[in-house]
């Protein structure tokens, strides 16, 4: 269980930042979601929207299925931010849900990802650290993104340590998640610290 849990919590954390960045982006008016930006997406709208299709690409395929490049064939599937909410939600839960029924033996299994003219074989375990990254990436642009707008871009690095438990409480909660399911204890000799005062 131990080769699988930093994936697991990996998992929740995408769930976690994907709440809290969006949770901010319904602060502004839809003109602003959708206003031109400097970023490799030209908007909020589109670079948000990108996390969701790349995802429904490769969520797919750990699955086993075959939606191949489909998954983009409209880049922006949510023309407004409820849509892309509700849509990016369903998408992290498939995701913990995948994540969550893998055994340790699971990650070394090859997944087949559909490219179109061609098959990608690859590792289970390399393709999910590769969907964390894509999926990090492009949340730093969108978070640099909304800097540049009258809403505060939302903290999102105080997800991993035990002290800042109770920073990700509401959010977690929101999302129906607890701290011991995204970090569960695999044995009596794990202690966590004290939380901070």
């Amino acid at each position: 269980m131990a080769a699988l849990r930093p994936y697991r919590a990996m998992a929740c954390n995408n769930a976690w930042a994907n709440h809290r960045l969006l949770t901010a982006c319904a602060r502004l008016p839809p003109e602003e979601f959708a206003a031109p930006r400097t970023g490799f997406f030209p908007s909020l709208r589109a670079t948000l929207n990108h996390i969701l299709v790349i995802d429904r690409f490769y969520i797919d395929a750990l699955e086993g299925g075959r939606l191949g490049p489909a998954a983009w064939a409209d880049p922006e599937p949510c023309a407004d931010l409820p849509a892309l909410r509700a849509a990016q939600a369903a998408m992290d839960r498939r995701l913990i849900a995948l994540v969550g029924a893998l055994t340790e033996a699971d990650l070394a299994r090859i997944v087949t990802v559909h490219r179109g003219a061609r098959d990608q074989h690859d590792r289970m375990d390399r393709l999910l650290l590769h969907l964390f990254q894509h999926q990090i990436h492009h949340r730093g642009q969108a978070h640099a993104m909304l800097s540049g707008t009258a809403v505060a871009p939302p903290q999102l690095d105080e997800f991993f340590a035990a002290e800042e438990a109770p920073l990700r409480a509401a959010d977690l909660a929101a999302l129906g998640l607890t701290e011991a399911e995204v970090w569960p204890k695999e044995g009596p000799e794990e202690e966590e610290p004290p939380p901070r005062p």
